[in-house]
C-alpha cells in the first residue's frame, strides 16, 4: 500500500547560500501525491527563485507559493530590475509558467488526509502596527527601533510603487484579500492561511530584539484565523520554526533559515513540516 498523500511546508530557503541549496535539492516528496507549501523567501534573485521553484514543481504535485520580503528585493546584480507592485507581477507569471499556485490564483482544495480544505496563500505585508510598548505612531515606532540599532534591509532594498509607502502597499493587499477570502471560500470548509508573515502578533513575542516586530505583520489580520475557519497558519520569517495556538487555532512556522541558524541545531536541516493531516489531528 502506497503512502498516505501529504500537504507538507518549508520557507526561508534563502538559496544563494550554497549549503541551503544543497539542502533544496535534496527536498522530495515521500509520495508522488504530496503537496508543498513554500512560504515565501526563497531567495532575492530572480534566477535563484526560477531555479529552486522549477526544482520543486518537478518533484510535488503541487506547489504553492508566497513571497516574501526578499522576493520583493531589487538586489543590484538581479537582471530583473523591476521594483514594487511589477516585480511581483513578474514572479506571479513566473510561477504560472511553472504551475506553481500563487496568491492571485484560484485557491486549491486539498483532498488529501486531512481534507478537504481549501488553502488560501496570502501576501498581505506589514504596516508597522506591532509597535513596540509606548509607541502609538509608525514614526515614534521606527524611532525606537533605530535607537535600538535595529533598521530591517527592506527600508532600502524594496521599493513599494506605485504605492508611496510599504504600509499603504499592506493596506491595500489587506482590502483585495480580505474581499476575495470572503467570496471565495467555500462555506463549510476548514482552511490553511499560508502567509510569509505571521497574521497574528503573537508568535513575534520571543523574538531576541523585539523592534523587529516592526517588520513582521500587521494587526488588521488578527482575526482572520477564526473568521476564515483556519486549521492552519503557515507562515515563516521569523526563522524561528515551531508550533504554538493562538486561540485554539494552529500556527506552524516552517522556516529553514540561514545556516548560521539551522547548523547549531539538533534537527534535521529542510525538515518539510507536516500541515495535513496533522493540524487536522491536533484540533
Amino acid at each position: 500500500m502506497g503512502k498516505a498523500r501529504r500537504l507538507v511546508a518549508i520557507s526561508d530557503l534563502h538559496v544563494r547560500y550554497d549549503d541551503n541549496r544543497r539542502i533544496v535539492e535534496g527536498l522530495r516528496p515521500a509520495s508522488d501525491d504530496d503537496w508543498l507549501v513554500v512560504a515565501g523567501d526563497v531567495g532575492e534573485l530572480t534566477t535563484d527563485i526560477e531555479w529552486a521553484l522549477t526544482l520543486l514543481a518537478e518533484r510535488f504535485a503541487k506547489v504553492i507559493w508566497v513571497p516574501g520580503n526578499h522576493e520583493l528585493w531589487t538586489p543590484p546584480d538581479d537582471p530583473v530590475r523591476l521594483t514594487g507592485e511589477a516585480r511581483y507581477a513578474y514572479l506571479v507569471e513566473l510561477c504560472r509558467r511553472l504551475g506553481v499556485v500563487t496568491p492571485e490564483d484560484p485557491y486549491p482544495v486539498w483532498e488529501g488526509e486531512g481534507g478537504p480544505a481549501v488553502i488560501a496563500p496570502l501576501f498581505l505585508l506589514y504596516d508597522y502596527s506591532f509597535r513596540p510598548a509606548g509607541t502609538r505612531t509608525k514614526a515614534e515606532a521606527l524611532a525606537v527601533a533605530e535607537a535600538a540599532g535595529v533598521v530591517c534591509t527592506d527600508e532600502f532594498m524594496i521599493h513599494p510603487d506605485p504605492h508611496p509607502s510599504l504600509d499603504a502597499w499592506c493596506r491595500a493587499r489587506l482590502a483585495a484579500t480580505e474581499a476575495r477570502l470572503t467570496a471565495e471560500l467555500p462555506e463549510g470548509l476548514p482552511s490553511v492561511l499560508v502567509n510569509h508573515w505571521p497574521i497574528v502578533r503573537e508568535p513575534t513575542r520571543i523574538l531576541r530584539f523585539p523592534e523587529f516586530a516592526l517588520w513582521c505583520g500587521t494587526e488588521a489580520s488578527a482575526d482572520w484565523p477564526r473568521r476564515f475557519r483556519a486549521a492552519s497558519v503557515v507562515y515563516g520569517h521569523l526563522h524561528i520554526p515551531r508550533e504554538i495556538r493562538v486561540d485554539g487555532i494552529l500556527h506552524q512556522e516552517v522556516s529553514l533559515g540561514y545556516p548560521r541558524e539551522w547548523q547549531p541545531r539538533s534537527t534535521e536541516p529542510g525538515r518539510l513540516v507536516p500541515i495535513l493531516p496533522a493540524a487536522v489531528a491536533g484540533r
